[in-house]
């Protein structure tokens, strides 16, 4: 499939370096052409032969069948907003975790919703949004594990055939998908993102845990 990956960050190298490794085409968008064209770049030559990267522009994302909003919150939804029905037809994945850099200890958006409900509310119809990737870290997504386990994608959204979607992106890519719900379990999701930040530091973890559903 055609992923288009908004924002050339960590957590995009992360996604970019797992869908690649499924055989995806990747499509790269920042607002620094650069930024995405030097991490394509270095995608190339991390792993030569792989499928096809490269960096795009706004149009890169008309006939994708995945947009990934790789940029924290709430710039997802200025993105669906600045590109409309450019959208329709792409299931969009929301991976943010709306921390409150005000001050750090706790979620920026209000009780009783998510960030992905917010942006969902704001794309363009046809253009269905999933929650996913928000529970794993940027650099463990390089390497799709930790401590030899795959890792796990919590995957929220309404519409069934979209998860489905996002579910075929993880697993073909070496992930684990688990299907947690409806778009509104993106609060647990959201909080459960969170709370996997606040511990790295008090609990020496180096940003290289994993969250992980054992039965």
């Amino acid at each position: 499939m055609i992923v288009s990956i908004i924002g050339a960050g960590n957590m995009g190298r992360g996604i970019a370096s797992r869908a690649l490794a499924g055989g995806h085409t990747v499509r790269l968008i920042d607002r620094s052409h650069k930024k995405a064209a030097d991490l394509a770049d270095e995608l190339r030559g991390r792993a030569p032969g792989a499928a096809e990267v490269n960096a795009s522009d706004a149009i890169g994302v008309e006939d994708a069948d995945v947009v990934v909003l790789a940029v924290p919150y709430p710039a997802g939804r200025d993105v669906v907003a600045e590109y409309g029905t450019a959208l329709t037809g792409s299931v969009l994945v929301d991976i943010s975790n709306p921390v409150d850099f005000n001050t750090l200890d706790g979620l920026a958006v209000p009780a009783g919703t998510s960030a992905a409900e917010l942006i969902a509310a704001e794309a363009a119809p046809g253009a269905p949004v999933v929650k996913a990737f928000n529970t794993t870290l940027a650099g463990t997504l390089v390497d799709g594990q930790v401590a030899g386990q795959p890792l796990d994608v919590l995957i929220a959204g309404d519409e069934a055939d979209a998860k489905l979607t996002v579910a075929e992106l993880a697993s073909s890519s070496g992930l684990r998908a688990l299907d947690v719900g409806p778009l509104r379990r993106a609060r647990e999701l959201e909080a459960l993102g969170f709370l996997n930040i606040t511990i790295q530091e008090p609990l020496g973890l180096n940003w290289s845990s994993a969250i992980k559903i054992i039965s």
